[in-house]
């Protein structure tokens, strides 16, 4: 079978520029698929990041310390932008306008107003397939949490959790970094980075809070830079939103994490829903192993624990007794987009699609609203 090539560029070619490169390189992971991502441009205003781009594909075209370069070349058709929060509008704007599609990092904004820029520019160009990145959804453990929401089996939601935990912040000698700094992360700080992570399948849902009460925590106030000066630390390191969720005929509480200092927790990823008929529960910490309990009314109360192996969206040549890891659900997220773009979403190989522009909206709704939340220290409405 002859696979369609999208051919792409890449701006940023830092960790999550290189994962992507990594997927691409291994498509052959894939079955069956009639379309492949092909890299032809990269870009980083760090022409020493071009070196392993080079030595892995003999693919590529363009390459440039400037990223207009690859938005006028006729020989990419998509970008990936992984760039930090303050690049996002302009490199966002721009590579919709020159009529490229676009594969985006979180928040797909630095704040608010740079987020509806984005989407107003979008807006002009309905051409333009455009999504952010968010790929722990396609853990087999989460697409099974997704089935469950799609039956609707919980009956009653009594609560949902979910949330994104980092603990690498916790040492205080960890150099400062852009994620660090307001004018380059924005004043969101943690949940800019980890929150659409958290809320994709909520908001995918329908599950929109229509009020939070937000606490917002800054633990390690300054670090060293890099000549071994303390500087501040002005971004939040954790946030709790307690969040109200109202639904056409149900009414429950949400509580998203999204901490950057969390004790022994790596990069733990994790979606809890407790029900009245049955409750799920999926964690990163254990990737093979999903929670449920069923209940029916005077019945036992107990947490069934399974192995669900290797049963991914797009079917893969690992067999299914075997582990599923990150850069599988890496991979995983690019065939859906790469799906959406040659297919859209109606048409999907699979259903479950990308985080989309208009999930982005309401992530910054919530995270505005947070903040506001934090300094008036009460509840506030969403919107």
């Amino acid at each position: 079978m002859s696979a369609q090539d999208i051919r792409f560029g890449v701006i940023g070619l830092g960790l999550m520029g290189r994962e992507f490169g990594s997927a691409a390189a291994r498509w052959c992971h894939l079955l069956d698929l009639p379309f492949r991502p092909v890299i032809v441009g990269i870009c980083d205003t760090n022409p020493a990041l071009f070196a392993w781009f080079e030595s892995a594909f003999d693919t590529i075209r363009v390459k440039s310390e400037n990223y207009r370069d690859l938005l006028n070349s006729p020989e990419i058709d998509a970008i990936y932008c992984a760039v930090p929060h303050n690049l996002h509008q302009q490199i966002y704007i721009d590579t919709i306008a020159a009529g490229k599609h676009l594969l985006g990092e979180k928040p797909f904004g630095i704040d608010q107003s740079a987020n509806e820029a984005v989407l107003a520019a979008l807006a002009q160009h309905p051409e333009v397939v455009a999504a952010c990145s968010s790929e722990f959804p396609f853990f087999p453990g989460a697409q099974r949490v997704i089935q469950f929401i799609n039956e609707e089996r919980f009956g009653q939601i009594i609560e949902v959790e979910a949330g994104f935990l980092h603990s690498s912040d916790l040492d205080p000698n960890k150099r400062i970094n852009w994620k660090r700094m307001v004018d380059i992360n924005g004043e969101y700080g943690c949940m800019g980075d980890l929150g659409l992570h958290a809320l994709h399948i909520p908001l995918r849902a329908g599950w929109m809070p229509q009020r939070v009460h937000a606490m917002l925590s800054k633990l390690v106030r300054e670090r060293p830079n890099a000549d071994g000066q303390l500087v501040p630390c002005l971004t939040w390191d954790n946030a709790t939103l307690c969040c109200e969720v109202k639904t056409r005929d149900q009414e429950f509480p949400m509580y998203i994490k999204t901490y950057r200092i969390a004790p022994g927790e790596t990069n733990t990823w994790y979606i809890r829903i407790l029900g009245t008929h049955f409750s799920a529960e999926f964690s990163t910490k254990f990737p093979k192993t999903l929670r449920t309990m069923a209940y029916h009314p005077g019945g036992e109360q107990a947490w069934l624990a399974f192995d669900l192996g290797y049963t991914s969206a797009y079917p893969a040549i690992t067999g299914s007794i075997f582990e599923f890891g990150f850069s599988d659900a890496i991979l995983q997220m690019w065939a859906a987009f790469c799906d959406q773009l040659v297919n859209g979403i109606a048409n999907m190989r699979q259903p479950f699609y990308c985080a989309t522009p208009e999930e982005t909206k309401q992530h910054h709704c919530l995270l505005t609203a947070a903040l506001a939340s934090h300094r008036l220290s009460q509840a506030v409405k969403v919107g």
